[in-house]
């Protein structure tokens, strides 16, 4: 084979192997740079889950204290929620205050046995606990909503975070099929110009 014919084949075969070199680093170098942003998408995401989750968690706890006291967790847990605000120190400290009231009030007024007296006291404790019971209601429901929001938050960062992995990995794809099309097309041109110059030849 003369030389130019064998400098021609040699420079058709490096050349596609230099192409197809060039465009399987570019797809590596591509793919590495994707795996590192998932891996730090992945990071933040989680960063954000255990950031949050102390509010989630007391947001979940708020919704079965709240269930239990509508008794939507049983006759027991419900008697239980009551039972926690009835011996509690706030509604023992207010159902003093409040007994010693009126029986001061009577008796400055002279009707410390009347019927009035005794209806007053025996009306005023059962009122209490129910404004209680109605008050930690509402301000379990007001941790509800923490944890309901916190939750509402992670999950869209969780869609978001999908969304980014998946147009990442979209990218991946992107750059291996674009290196095996730069490897088929050097290859094609090899093929090309071994046959040009072979034909050239003879």
């Amino acid at each position: 084979m003369p030389w130019g014919v064998a400098a021609a084949v040699g420079g058709a075969y490096l050349s596609s192997q230099s192409s197809k070199k060039a465009a399987q680093s570019a797809a590596n170098a591509q793919t590495q740079s994707s795996d590192a942003a998932i891996a730090q998408q992945n990071k933040q995401f989680e960063a954000l889950q255990k950031m949050q989750s102390p509010f989630v968690n007391a947001g979940t706890g708020a919704l079965g204290a709240q269930q239990s006291l509508l008794g939507l967790n049983g006759y027991d847990a419900q008697q239980s929620a009551i039972g926690g605000i009835q011996n509690g120190a706030q509604f023992q400290a207010l159902n003093q205050q409040g007994q010693n009231s009126i029986l001061q009030n009577s008796a400055a007024t002279g009707g410390l046995r009347g019927g009035n007296t005794q209806a007053a006291l025996a009306q005023f404790s059962p009122q209490l606990l129910q404004q209680l019971i109605q008050q930690q209601y509402s301000n379990l429901g007001g941790i509800t909503s923490i944890g309901q929001n916190a939750a509402a938050g992670v999950g869209n960062a969780g869609m978001s975070n999908a969304n980014s992995i998946s147009g990442l990995l979209q990218s991946q794809g992107s750059a291996r099929a674009g290196a095996a099309l730069a490897t088929g097309q050097a290859n094609n041109q090899l093929y090309n110009s071994l046959g040009s110059t072979f034909g050239n030849y003879f």
